[in-house]
């Protein structure tokens, strides 16, 4: 393994190679802007105040730090915790960075937010925090999102935003994005565009960080409370990357923290079969540099360059690109990433149901599954921790579909 990495981007917005920013013109000023607000409300004590006080009063934070004692015995392996982000109000991470960037939103003067979301989870705390914060709220879902979500449709329109189905391209989270921006360069002087993962222009995938990079700090508080010392394996699924990185940012100088993210390998490994850029290793193929939605990445593509269609049983997995934090990451060899199939993650969610009372979201069951997988080659004095990033009341449809 190579020496840590940088953790923070250049001036660019650039992880290594990767990131920056590709954006029209008419993008340009609302992106710089943001990129000064943000600035501006980092160094602002009452901000920060007022984020941590939301969090905890609102959100629910600190979230807990579980001793998984009856998966640990089922597995026979390493001793696993989980980090609870399925308990915050909303039912996911999510919140997370959307109060953060709502408040910013307020703080810049803008008064309408919109969003993108896939499984619906980002676009419930979208709708949450635009409610709680008096913003006007627009989110947009592919029409087969919608569909397979329809629970979270419902939830956000009972929360008072307005939501749009996209019929375009594969009518899932990538074109929500791309209807996204373009409402964002007609309406610039009044809205700002929560953007639900570290993904986009800079300095979006720096700030979502920023908001979620409190579950590393819990989670590293925690475990040397409960066990004395740092945590030999983290664990988290990636699709956009909030959760994983959010959990990895805080143990990244840590050589000794093994940290390993589990991406869709929904139903084979052909292109348009699953949703896995990195995890070549595990014999995905047709990812490889390129722009999609304003940065630099790792992005599933067809030989002519054209964006590949993906596949997932999990909404929020089902996207071609993948943050350009995670794409530094892994050209460095600091994380691993891997993919597991829609079988084994539904699989997974049965087991975690049956050995703890949790129902994970299928995001989070993919992470599980790949520990289910490894567990037997590990120590039992070793230690895990496994992010689960949300909890499966939106999953209930799938899941009795399968089971």
């Amino acid at each position: 393994m190579s020496s840590a990495p940088k953790t923070f981007p250049d001036a660019r917005g650039r992880f290594g190679p990767y990131g920056g920013r590709y954006v029209p013109e008419t993008l340009m000023a609302p992106i710089e802007q943001l990129e000064r607000g943000y600035a501006e409300a980092s160094a602002d004590p009452e901000f920060a105040r007022r984020l941590d006080d939301l969090l905890r009063n609102f959100a629910g934070r600190p979230t807990p730090l579980q001793f998984a004692e009856r998966l640990t015995a089922h597995l026979g392996g390493p001793r696993i915790y989980l980090k609870r982000e399925d308990l915050l109000h909303t039912g996911a991470h999510k919140i997370n960075n959307c109060l953060g960037q709502g408040l910013l939103a307020q703080r810049m003067g803008k008064s309408r937010i919109i969003a993108e979301t896939g499984a619906g989870q980002h676009g419930v705390a979208t709708a949450t925090v635009a409610a709680r914060l008096g913003l006007d709220c627009v989110v947009y879902m592919g029409s087969e999102d919608m569909e397979r979500q329809r629970l979270n449709v419902f939830r956000m329109r009972l929360l008072g935003a307005r939501v749009v189905g996209v019929d375009s391209g594969s009518r899932t989270l990538k074109d929500a994005i791309n209807e996204a921006m373009r409402d964002w360069v007609t309406n610039v002087r009044t809205t700002h565009y929560l953007l639900g993962s570290v993904l986009g222009p800079h300095p979006y995938p720096l700030m979502v960080r920023e908001f979620h990079k409190v579950i590393g700090l819990e989670a590293r508080e925690q475990i040397l409370r409960a066990e004395g010392r740092l945590p030999n394996l983290l664990v988290a699924c990636v699709g956009g990357g909030s959760n994983a990185i959010g959990l990895f940012h805080t143990f990244i100088g840590d050589a000794s923290v093994g940290m390993l993210g589990v991406e869709a390998g929904g139903s084979g490994h052909h292109l348009g079969e699953h949703a896995a850029r990195l995890a070549t290793a595990a014999g995905y193929g047709g990812a490889r540099p390129g722009v999609l939605h304003g940065t630099y990445t790792y992005v599933l593509q067809t030989p002519e360059g054209q964006i590949a269609t993906t596949h997932s049983v999990s909404a929020g997995l089902d996207y071609p690109a993948v943050g350009p934090e995670h794409a530094w990451l892994a050209l460095e060899g600091r994380a691993e990433y891997t993919a597991v199939e829609d079988a084994a993650a539904i699989d997974a969610a049965r087991t975690l149901s049956q050995t703890e009372g949790i129902i994970p979201a299928l995001e989070s069951a993919h992470a599980l599954a790949e520990l289910i997988r490894r567990a037997p080659t590990m120590k039992r004095n070793q230690l895990v921790i496994l992010n689960v990033s949300g909890r499966g009341d939106k999953d209930m449809e799938i899941l009795a579909r399968y089971l």
